[in-house]
């Protein structure tokens, strides 16, 4: 329990040192410490609590458990509904498991060592911060943040804490990724001209609804918003239909591009953000109660090479829409949801989690890399050493590579709409945007979407000056609110 005069947050505030020292040592089994932290033997048994359940939150349960001497304690999740059903599978098979609503129970817990969290986008930061704060380890799904300086934070926490925190961007954990980047590195295809990567992927309607919806009585609203402003409902669907409200999500973009957008990155070899951001695109195609973009072009100048993000959420055309909306998706040189680097001497070609393929000049293929890993098992790994460098895909590694979606979040909603041509007669001078601009306008077109009624949003260019976009931004006060929010009431961010 909390001390009796101390509230809940002043309680994470004030003593988050004190109960690192706790976790630690009060952690069964643990073997030894390191930098102030656990350190375990291999066959210590880490123990573990998985929160968000609804949809990927039932892949860390099951990831978890297949691993040896790893244990998952708790389920948590703010929908009864959900969490009973999921702890019902944990009686059929004989296993116990407690059942928690609010995530704060778990961190006052000295027999949990770690978090895995699948919750909506805009509780990622907080509840990684409160749990490094708690001294637990966490394992933090995609994008890792629902806006730039909860990226910083998180950072800055796992460091103060001597956290390990992962990111569930798999493919850093990939055999063949990895190594298929490495040989484009070491000059086996020249240099690079330019990352691309896509998110070719179909999203229909969300549907849209007259006025505010009620809440069902087994799901805990207050506790679901957060941080987040507490507002009616105002969409059809609570759970995963947050992604494309930019309160709550970050579009696709944030929500699978982030994959890619890391890929992309980690291909140029860039440990820093990028020195220049646009983002042209709209929500077209249909009116729904969404307000990010399904159609979306993402530029990013860094200095090795541009990194060009496309999203496309419509189908190939208007008939496949009415036919079948997964069914017929378009394409880049035979990639949907992938990435292609060109390079003076050919390219290289990612078009999954764990598998990668270089071509030559001519397009003809000369290598190719299959082989995945364990991402569950690396941070496993890394909470067993303790040591942050183990990890695969470092909290640091998460927040370069949701950075740039960030920006092109904020690059958008700074934006204007504008006619086709005016765009058009911005990029001109940039090959690469140029093409891609024309690619889309074709897929809008065999859409029947008309860019004269729903016209596309051209985003501020965002620019760096003496190297540093973030700075730039945190310097125009219209930018604050896009750059971080402080919380609400018991959901605010420690001081």
């Amino acid at each position: 329990m909390f001390p009796e005069h101390l509230s809940r947050r002043s309680f994470l505030q004030s003593s988050g040192g004190a109960l690192i020292g706790l976790s630690a040592l009060g952690c069964a089994g643990s073997s030894s410490l390191l930098a102030g932290r656990a350190v375990f033997g291999a066959e210590e048994e880490i123990r573990l609590a998985v929160v968000g359940l609804h949809g990927r939150g039932r892949n860390h349960v099951d990831g978890f458990r297949r691993l040896e001497n790893v244990r998952v304690v708790a389920l948590c999740d703010v929908d009864l509904q959900v969490l009973e059903h999921e702890g019902a599978k944990f009686t059929e098979r004989g296993e116990t498991v407690d059942l928690v609503q609010d995530f704060r129970d778990l961190l006052k817990r000295r027999d949990i060592h770690g978090v895995s969290l699948a919750t909506p986008n805009h509780w990622h930061a907080l509840q990684t911060v409160w749990a490094c704060e708690a001294g637990k380890d966490v394992y933090v799904e995609k994008p890792v943040c629902h806006n730039y300086v909860e990226g910083q934070r998180m950072v800055a926490a796992a460091r103060r804490n001597h956290r390990v925190v992962q990111v569930g961007t798999q493919s850093r954990s990939s055999n063949a990724i990895r190594d298929a980047i490495a040989w484009m590195h070491a000059g086996n295809l020249g240099k690079i001209q330019i990352a691309r990567g896509f998110c070719y992927k179909p999203r229909k309607s969300i549907g849209k609804v007259a006025g505010p919806q009620s809440v069902p009585a087994h799901i805990d609203y207050n506790m679901w918003t957060g941080p987040a402003p507490l507002v009616p409902l105002e969409r059809a669907r609570l759970h995963y239909d947050w992604h494309w409200d930019s309160a709550t999500g970050n579009g696709d973009l944030g929500n699978q591009g982030v994959h890619q957008v890391d890929l992309c990155r980690w291909a140029l070899g860039e440990q820093s953000f990028p020195t220049e951001v646009l983002s042209i695109g709209g929500r077209l195609g249909y009116d729904d109660d969404a307000n990010t973009p399904n159609t979306q072009i993402l530029w990013a100048n860094y200095p090795t090479a541009p990194m060009l993000f496309e999203v496309r959420g419509l189908p190939s055309n208007l008939q496949a829409q009415k036919k079948d909306w997964g069914g017929s998706m378009d394409n880049y040189r035979g990639v949907r949801i992938g990435v292609v680097v060109d390079c003076e001497q050919g390219s290289l070609r990612i078009p999954n989690y764990s598998s990668a393929e270089a071509l030559d000049d001519k397009g003809n293929s000369i290598h190719k890399w299959n082989g995945a890993n364990n991402h569950f098992a690396d941070f496993v790994d890394a909470v067993r050493s303790g040591r942050a460098q183990d990890l695969s895909a470092d909290i640091q590694e998460g927040h370069l590579s949701a950075a740039p979606c960030h920006f092109a979040s904020l690059s958008h909603h700074l934006g204007s709409s504008q006619s086709l041509a005016k765009i058009q007669a911005v990029v001109a001078g940039n090959p690469y945007m140029k093409d891609a601009l024309e690619r889309m306008a074709q897929h809008l077109l065999a859409n029947q979407v008309d860019l004269a009624k729903t016209p596309l949003t051209m985003g501020r260019s965002l620019v760096a000056k003496d190297g540093n976009l973030p700075a730039t931004l945190a310097a125009d006060p219209g930018t604050a609110p896009w750059l971080f929010r402080e919380g609400r009431d018991e959901f605010e961010f420690p001081a």
